[in-house]
């Protein structure tokens, strides 16, 4: 569905974007991709370049099988985008707004209404719909230009920073709505916000300094920098006694106590990936110490790419 190959975009000469390569293919379901990374990545200028709105300086790219540079017209027919700042026009009503859009899509007049009425209940603008655009918040205007990009219901969404100026509620909802497009659309998010995509997404791809440095689903690239697995137990006895045993289970390669109130505190590191809390359970009960707490921790996307970009940073120096 998106297919991209060497992107490069240069502002004399320095790089924005350089050898950018990925693809993503629809699938039955699932159909979310996160395009991760810190402010001035490269995130929004690979978007541009991908719905038309700039060129490139070199490579190719393809979305929803035409051309972006020499089928810009097609490429636009089929994708739905929402940027960061939503360009709309403030001295226009929502209902106006959208049925200009619906007019240069081509929509005929029966359709575009049926459409208007869907993206309204889709984006929670029922009540808005008939108000001035330039009365409404930044988060109401987020919603106004989300409902224009699924209005005329394209094969792919680009969102950029889409939760961007949107209060807990409306950034609730607006991930249930991306959840349910990514049953029927292909829906491409940038973000830099990792535990967000980390909730909704099906895939993710990483960009910092221009360049990609990894890709995958969330579940893989959290299990590439999980090569121990950590405990946090909280045992009740003899600091010393406690430490020794538990350090004593086979796996286990370090441990870090703190004691309070009679309680140890243990963060266990252990080798591999196995999980070694009913080793830990079984030493505790056989000890007849007492145990108020004891979980694995795992690793999240902010670790990952955390651990990426500082590799990348190294590599430079």
């Amino acid at each position: 569905m998106i297919e991209v190959n060497k992107l490069t975009k240069r502002y004399g000469p320095v790089p924005a974007i350089e050898d950018v390569s990925f693809s993503v293919r629809a699938e039955t379901t699932g159909n979310i991709v996160g395009f991760l990374g810190p402010n001035g990545a490269g995130k929004s200028t690979t978007i541009r370049i991908l719905t038309c709105f700039q060129p490139a300086t070199g490579g190719s790219a393809t979305v929803a099988g035409y051309n972006v540079f020499t089928q810009s017209m097609d490429v636009r027919r089929n994708i739905g985008y929402l940027p960061e700042s939503a360009p709309l026009y403030p001295e226009m009503r929502c209902r106006e707004y959208l049925t200009f859009r619906g007019k240069l899509h081509g929509m005929a007049r029966g359709d575009r209404e049926r459409a208007i009425r869907r993206v309204t209940e889709r984006c929670w603008l029922g009540e808005f719909i008939d108000r001035p655009i330039s009365q409404l918040s930044k988060g109401m205007r987020q919603r106004v230009g989300l409902a224009d990009a699924l209005l005329h219901n394209p094969k792919v969404i680009f969102l950029d920073e889409p939760t961007i100026g949107l209060d807990p509620t409306q950034i609730r909802e607006t991930r249930r709505l991306i959840k349910e497009l990514g049953e029927d659309h292909v829906v491409f998010l940038s973000s830099h916000i990792l535990h967000e995509v980390e909730q909704i997404c099906t895939h993710t791809i990483f960009i910092a300094g221009g360049k990609i440095l990894a890709s995958g689903a969330p579940a893989d690239l959290r299990q590439e920098i999980s090569a121990g697995s950590r405990l946090i137990a909280e045992i009740k006895g003899e600091p010393q006694a406690v430490e020794s045993a538990v350090k004593a289970i086979p796996g286990v390669s370090a441990i870090e106590c703190e004691t309070s109130d009679a309680w140890n505190r243990l963060t266990i590191e252990a080798n591999g990936t196995g999980d070694i809390r009913e080793d830990v359970f079984k030493l505790v009960s056989a000890k007849g110490w007492s145990l108020r707490e004891i979980r694995r921790e795992v690793a999240s996307l902010e670790d990952f790419f955390i651990k990426i970009t500082a590799e990348q940073r190294g590599a430079r120096v």
